[in-house]
């Protein structure tokens, strides 16, 4: 019974890949024709398109692939595409197997072109100076807060959100040695160390031996020198060192989330579901801040974020990062951006 049904399994693997092939053909075509025009060869707003589509054939047929299934198949599918179709860089905050490398290798593969940089102004300048096509950031994290660098970053340089992820932060624990009384130091970046706390205690690792390290992905590497050592580091991290993951969610907080901006130098089609995203600069006087609020209400566009950051000057003055609803191609927020007041940073795919 068991070798006949692997036996359909293959059959049904050899016409995905007949079909995949086929796929890549046709994607070959569309990158000579992107290649002649200019056009740009990532566009998040099209992805979106074809997983709503197909979320709703496997709805249709009552099929066990859901919506994050079906996503997770074909964002490596796009991203194998994107690369047949032309291959660009991408740069992201360093090094190897942080968080940031997880949510780029999400949108663009693990086969992509990538290039760690050592902070987020350097992402910005690569992607800036052409020397990167892409660029992913961290914007905020919902414990943390706002990246102020990152804010800093989108005014000073002439680059475009084209999209945004969302991306759960898991705490792994690694270690060549699987019996956790053997363990006689613990590698980690002091933030992550301390918060894990609870794992450490239940799991009796509080009294070992902690060696701070300035990375995770760090952490990660000396673990695998070290066969009586752990590392709290991301699964990629783990993955890419090739150290085992002996615990895969030991953070003290499930919720933890971090959302991430891919940048670049094109402007993003609608999709229907889409953010906008501005810098605003308003007089120093009383009711200025509440004037351009109104403007968003009479407009009827919904804000999702604001967020003060200083002019840097010595006037002690602010400056806007707004998030809305809505792309630029909308009328209503035409009419908002439209201004000498405002900077716009780019409207992309709102994420989930």
């Amino acid at each position: 019974m068991l070798n006949e049904l692997r036996k359909q399994i293959d059959e049904i693997d050899n016409q995905l890949i007949t079909l995949l092939n086929k796929r890549m053909e046709v994607v070959r075509k569309v990158g000579e024709f992107k290649n002649n025009s200019n056009a740009p060869i990532y566009r998040p707003e099209r992805e979106k398109e074809i997983i709503d589509r197909l979320t709703k054939i496997s709805e249709s047929q009552n099929g066990l692939l859901k919506r994050d299934d079906i996503e997770a198949i074909f964002l490596e599918i796009f991203a194998t595409s994107r690369n047949l179709e032309r291959t660009e860089r991408v740069a992201f905050l360093g090094p190897i197997g942080t968080f940031t490398h997880q949510a780029a290798e999400s949108r663009f593969g693990a086969t992509g072109k990538y290039l760690p940089l050592l902070n987020i102004e350097a992402v910005f300048k690569s992607v800036a100076f052409k020397e990167s096509k892409y660029g992913v950031v961290p914007i905020e994290n919902n414990t943390e807060g706002i990246v102020g660098i990152t804010l800093d970053s989108l005014k000073k340089y002439d680059v475009k959100i084209v999209n945004e992820i969302y991306m759960d932060i898991h705490h792994s624990f690694a270690s060549l040695q699987e019996d956790l009384t053997k363990i006689d130091k613990i590698y980690s970046h002091p933030q992550a160390y301390n918060q894990c706390k609870t794992f450490l205690e239940e799991h009796n690792l509080m009294n070992v031996e902690f060696i701070p390290t300035e990375s995770t992905a760090k952490a990660a590497q000396m673990a695998k020198i070290d066969k009586n050592a752990g590392a709290i580091c991301s699964h990629i991290a783990a993955k890419i060192h090739k150290v085992p993951l002996i615990f895969s969610k030991i953070e003290d907080n499930n919720a933890n989330k971090t959302r991430f901006i891919v940048i670049s130098d094109y402007k993003t089609d609608k999709s229907g579901n889409d953010k906008t995203s501005i810098i605003a600069k308003t007089s120093h006087k009383s009711g200025a801040l509440f004037e351009l609020l109104k403007e968003f209400k009479e407009a009827n566009i919904n804000l999702t974020k604001i967020e003060s950051r200083p002019l840097k000057d010595d006037t002690f003055h602010s400056l806007f990062y707004i998030d809305f609803e809505g792309h630029i191609d909308d009328e209503n927020v035409k009419k908002i951006i439209d201004k000498e007041n405002i900077t716009w940073l780019g409207s992309y795919v709102k994420g989930e």
